[in-house]
């Protein structure tokens, strides 16, 4: 395994990293190699697998590495392939659009026919988008539709979860369904699923229930109870397997904090097309037929009213900074349809290594089988993520990309993102970039740093098979110590305890709703 020494270091330096213990910098005399080793050998990686590359960024020359070719399971780190080959393929102005369309015709104020709603995946469409189509139809003197709804999510395949994804994730808003029809329930554009937000009441009363968006999709089974005020608050909050019955059970005190979930749907396209029916009905427009799903609009049918979303390079903002799994699924499934015009995990996989072998990843000794990570399938290493960080510097994309990625203690959620509250106080605060990954006993760290020198950098940290409840100060520390140090001198940042937040690590920061960290 060959290694890059770096030169002895002539400096001191302090810092602390974490909360809990006494971190600090110590002077290194013997290179970067055995600075980042020093930090691999923490007990808390013992028995665990770890894969480390750092290069000049400028040059590609490789300053360490670490087993570059020892495959193991990248986590959200997956997500920067699929947005760099999304940016390539769709292009930063790249939109989705939302159409509602009809074969019937008018006569007067009524519209005999079917209305189409055909999505083609836009995974930031809001319920008040849907409100825009149901008022831009009402708008043109349509009061009836004498057909029925039709909701055409063709665009896609019927698959909905990913490949191995895990069964007791089915509920959970990081887990959604994929559809190219859906609604999202907040400007994080959460697609395919409710906020719920449970309110106590008074001691033996159930607590007050809501849904975001107002549906009637999903039905709330309370079973939760409002106990005097100091008692415990253990709300759980669940969709049972294969329904849109949401179960709310526990307890909460009077006077508490009650509980604000994010619940994936059972079929967003059924979801889709009940907000916008409601809007219909919002408005004065009555259909007078059943809503029907997967139905393709006919070759012919003339456009109603439509809506587009953000371009991509905006879109690139909530999907790297927060990590949002099915922003990366339904561009995987986007990139498909592109590219061979088929909306599948398998064509859009296909796309995506396509665009990595270009650059000159070797693709052959890899396994992607999801866009976002979420997939305990996927394998990566860190040489093939250094690679693709190195060559997407000179795409015409990369300034959006990059924008894109998380910046260390950046407070902002739209900056900081997964990384918000990481490495602040160090040299690496406001100068680091990279894109987080975390699954139980699998965590990463892949991104760019500016050195003392102001020599940018490109690191990839993925370790794997670890039983700490969290490595993230490893990663913090490597990167810390990229960040204090030279060309001429390596400075070694000791790895601090884990933050609170960082703790029990087995999602991304931002996934834990509502921003708990």
């Amino acid at each position: 395994m060959k290694r890059w020494i770096w030169p002895v270091v002539i400096g001191l330096a302090a810092a602390a990293l974490g909360s809990g213990s006494p971190a600090g910098a110590d002077a290194d005399r013997s290179g970067l190699p055995e600075a980042i080793d020093t930090i691999l050998g923490d007990s808390r990686m013992e028995g665990g697998a770890a894969s480390v590359v750092v290069a000049d960024a400028a040059s590609g020359d490789v300053l360490y590495q670490h087993r570059p070719t020892e495959r193991l399971m990248p986590a959200s780190n997956t997500k920067l392939p699929t947005s760099a080959a999304a940016m390539e393929i769709l292009g930063p102005d790249y939109k989705f659009t939302t159409d509602v369309l009809t074969n019937g015709r008018r006569q007067g104020s009524v519209l005999r026919g079917d209305l189409y709603l055909r999505g083609s995946g836009d995974p930031t469409a809001l319920a008040k988008d849907y409100d825009k189509l149901a008022t831009d139809l009402a708008a043109s003197g349509v009061t009836r539709v004498d057909g029925r709804l039709l909701a055409d999510d063709t665009r896609f395949d019927s698959a909905r979860l990913g490949r191995s994804w895990a069964a007791d994730d089915e509920s959970a808003y990081y887990s959604a369904q994929i559809s190219a029809l859906s609604v999202a329930p907040d400007t994080d554009y959460d697609t395919g699923t409710v906020i719920v937000e449970v309110v106590p009441a008074g001691a033996g009363d159930e607590p007050a229930v809501t849904v975001t968006p107002k549906t009637d999709y999903v039905d709330v089974d309370v079973r939760a109870t409002t106990v005097a005020a100091g008692g415990s608050n253990d709300l759980t909050v669940e969709r049972e397997h294969g329904t849109n019955t949401i179960v709310v059970s526990g307890t909460t005190p009077v006077g508490g904090s009650g509980a604000t979930e994010w619940v994936s749907v059972w079929e967003p396209t059924g979801y889709a097309a009940a907000v916008f029916r409601d809007a219909l009905a919002a408005h004065g427009v009555k259909v007078t037929r059943p809503t029907r799903l997967g139905r393709a609009t006919p070759a012919g049918a003339r456009q109603l009213a439509t809506h587009a979303s953000m371009p991509l390079k905006e879109l690139l903002i909530p999907f790297m900074k927060l990590s949002n799994n099915m922003h990366a699924e339904i561009l995987t499934k986007a990139m498909g349809v592109k590219v061979s015009g088929e909306g599948s995990w398998s064509a859009g996989l296909a796309a995506v290594s396509g665009y990595a072998k270009g650059v000159g990843v070797d693709t052959g000794k890899l396994r992607q089988v999801d866009g976002s990570g979420l997939s305990r399938m996927n394998n990566f290493t860190a040489g093939q993520f250094s690679k693709l960080l190195l060559a997407v510097r000179a795409e015409p994309w990369y300034t959006d990309w990059y924008k894109s990625l998380p910046v260390a203690c950046g407070p902002d959620r739209f900056v900081g993102g997964t990384l918000r509250t990481r490495m602040c106080g160090t040299p690496a605060a406001l100068n680091a970039r990279g894109k987080t990954g975390s699954l139980t006993g699998a965590s990463a760290l892949s991104g760019y740093v500016t050195d003392a020198d102001g020599r940018e950098l490109v690191y990839s940290i993925v370790l794997n098979n670890y039983l700490a409840s969290s490595v993230k100060p490893l990663e913090d520390a490597i990167v810390v110590t990229l960040a204090r140090s030279t060309a001429d001198a390596a400075v070694l940042v000791k790895p601090g305890a884990a933050r609170a937040a960082e703790r029990n690590a087995d999602l991304e920061c931002s996934w834990r709703k509502p921003g708990e960290c």
